[in-house]
């Protein structure tokens, strides 16, 4: 008698192209607040290429209409509708993992909509170094309406003639925020990335003297896609916090996106950043999902 081992079907993605952008980003507008930083560098990758989005696209399933996408690039982004049975979403998950073993870690974070992202952290810890930390309990949060305080009339876009007051702001936030500094090294890109913001009208500053010039508020808009623009790097500078300049700044930051940007204003937040959560809901944010992001 000989005994036959059946095959083990192994979920398969592929590597997406130009012409595969507008069914990706069909793909992303089924959730479109959880899939906005996927679909930000895939506007980008519609209009001007893969490379000069600077990363890569995955769909599953490997033959036949798209169900699900992923970005690879800085960060590592999932994006499974929730309308993905739970079959063919573990498959779509199994199957962008399949592509990240075969590229290896090139990403600094894995980051999305939290079923998705922790699955797929799943899939990738035996074959990826530790990370640094897992935030798995980060609420999203989104508002398509007019805030509910009143927005600060301090608050403004910031110019190329601010570069030097708003970099090191931003250098400050995101060692506060991530725990090292990201111009350790030449920092070129992320010094290229906050001024590719400030030149697009994406950044926002609340001016203050302390000796001289200084941003006492700032914020950015990290990612837009369609009708979604997500809000990014909010900071107070210390030496002004318990002041009561987060919610109006917030504020205003809320009002002239929606006024020029897109209708629906979103960011997401650690669930222990408790003054935060509640400065957000205070402007009129909701809740609408729930975000992981896996830092290495």
């Amino acid at each position: 008698m000989s005994l036959r081992r059946s095959a083990v079907r192994t979920p398969q993605a592929r590597a997406l192209g130009t012409a595969d952008v507008p069914e990706a980003l069909t793909v992303c507008a089924a959730d479109p607040v959880a899939a906005v930083l996927a679909a930000s560098r895939l506007d980008i990758a519609g209009r001007s290429g893969m490379a000069a989005a600077g990363g890569h696209a995955w769909g599953y399933p490997a033959m036949g209409p798209l169900e699900a996408v992923c970005w690879s690039g800085a960060n590592l982004v999932p994006v499974v509708p929730r309308g993905v049975s739970g079959g063919d979403a573990e498959d779509a998950i199994a199957a962008f993992a399949g592509m990240a073993r075969r590229q290896g870690r090139r990403s600094s974070s894995i980051v999305g909509e939290r079923r998705a992202a922790l699955r797929l952290w799943e899939h990738l810890e035996h074959v990826w170094p530790s990370p640094r930390e897992v935030r798995d309990d980060q609420p999203s949060l989104a508002i398509d309406r007019a805030p509910d305080v009143e927005p600060s009339p301090g608050v403004r876009r910031a110019t190329l003639a601010d570069i030097d007051l708003v970099l090191p702001a931003c250098v400050r936030m995101f060692t506060e925020e991530v725990g090292y500094s990201p111009v350790a090294g030449s920092g070129s890109a992320y010094a290229m990335r906050v001024r590719s913001l400030v030149a697009a009208g994406r950044s926002f500053v609340q001016m203050g003297r302390d000796g001289g010039p200084v941003i006492v508020f700032k914020a950015e808009l990290g990612a837009v896609a369609g009708r979604v623009a997500q809000v990014q790097g909010v900071w107070v500078d210390p030496a002004y916090r318990g002041r009561g300049l987060a919610a109006p700044g917030m504020a205003a930051v809320v009002q002239a996106t929606r006024r020029d940007v897109a209708p629906v204003v979103s960011l997401y937040v650690n669930s222990f950043n408790a003054p935060a959560l509640a400065t957000y809901r205070r402007v009129g944010f909701e809740q609408v999902g729930t975000f992981t992001t896996v830092l290495f």
